[in-house]
């Protein structure tokens, strides 16, 4: 059975790496950040190193980048600075999502025909785009090396999926110094993040051996570092793996999308408040529950990392949460039996829902 991997992102990867955005971002250059950028002394760095190709800097990204705030950043980024050569991006999954969308150009220089468009749920090339550079400092997102930004509409209750062609990011700079700074429970959430990007690639209808080996390679990783990492925040090379291993993870679902947890996560962030990194993990042992037995060749990768019996595998996994601090029960988070079971059903029905293997089984 063939199988076709594609990532069109240049990746540079190692500590240091910071140094070469210069070289990297071509022109005049607009950096796109999050506000405790500029105490950390990075918004300097970032200075220092372009000088006056540095025309402008977008500082006050929010978690989970809602409409009502991009709307104004959106269209006085066009405004002002539409004659800037490139974007950078410097922050986590936020920051490099709010990056994805303020590159994306309208014909009119309104927000909202964006929002038009991307209701449409069809295809659109965009009236004009910027090149886009992007260099988390969180071990989780896999944003810089997919086409993907999530936009969230509080007000409504809904969000928006942009993925353009436009939207992959041209190169991205992971220096794992960046994140030496990250406090216990970021650092927690952004692992979590990646390792349900790496299972949510495995029990997915567009997996293949080349995302699975990406995948395996992440969450063994995972598995062993993170819980190491949340107890030494200060170590380099606890670090440098968690860097590396995110990006693995990235690698692996920017070829399947995420399935049922991501489908899940929307509506447990929408409703209930929930950081996505939590959002997305806390039901990972019920949905292993879920996948298992459904397709034999992702039950063999699975079984890879957590041996060949469901109810062991579910527990380590579990026990692993557990040991992170996360509940694994919807009940921990005021979802009632009846609440879940209805939110699982509709989830498996969204478009990240039907990526999943067990997508009949609800």
């Amino acid at each position: 059975m063939s199988a076709c991997f594609h990532n069109p992102v240049s990746t540079v990867f190692g500590a240091g790496s910071l140094a070469r955005v210069a070289e990297l971002c071509t022109g005049k250059v607009t950096l796109v950040t999050f506000p405790e950028a500029a105490q950390l002394g990075l918004v300097e760095r970032v200075r220092g190193l372009l000088g006056e190709r540095l025309v402008c800097v977008i500082d006050t990204v929010q978690p989970n980048p809602d409409v009502a705030w991009l709307r104004d950043v959106h269209e006085r980024f066009w405004a002002e600075h539409g004659d800037c050569d490139s974007v950078f991006a410097l922050g986590g999954g936020s920051a490099i999502d709010t990056a994805k969308a303020l590159i994306v150009g309208t014909q009119s220089g309104s927000f909202d025909e964006l929002l038009e468009l991307l209701a449409s749920g069809k295809p659109f090339t965009p009236a004009r785009h910027k090149p886009l550079i992007a260099a988390p400092t969180t071990a989780g997102t896999g944003s810089e090396v997919t086409p993907w930004a999530t936009l969230w509409d509080s007000a409504r209750q809904k969000k928006y999926s942009l993925h353009l062609a436009c939207t992959w990011p041209q190169v991205a700079l992971i220096d794992p110094q960046l994140m030496l700074s990250v406090p216990g429970r970021v650092t927690v959430s952004t692992g979590l993040d990646a390792l349900s990007h790496a299972l949510e690639a495995i029990w997915n209808h567009n997996a293949n051996p080349i995302s699975d080996t990406f995948a395996v390679s992440a969450i063994e990783d995972i598995l062993d570092c993170l819980p190491q990492l949340q107890q030494d925040l200060a170590n380099p090379e606890l670090r440098a793996r968690m860097a590396l291993a995110a990006l693995k993870a990235g690698m692996a679902f920017s070829n399947t999308k995420t399935a049922l947890a991501h489908s899940i996560s929307y509506e447990m962030t929408l409703r209930h408040g929930l950081p996505h990194g939590i959002a997305c993990s806390f039901t990972l042992p019920m949905v292993l529950g879920l996948a298992w037995g459904r397709d034999g060749e992702r039950d063999r990768t699975l079984q890879k990392v957590f041996g060949p019996d469901l109810a062991s595998a579910q527990q380590r996994l579990r026990g692993f949460l557990h040991r992170l601090g996360v509940h694994t029960e919807f009940e921990d988070y005021g979802v009632t039996a009846a609440e879940a079971e209805a939110m699982i059903d509709e989830a498996m029905q969204g478009a990240r829902g039907r990526n999943f293997i067990g997508s009949q089984a609800a």
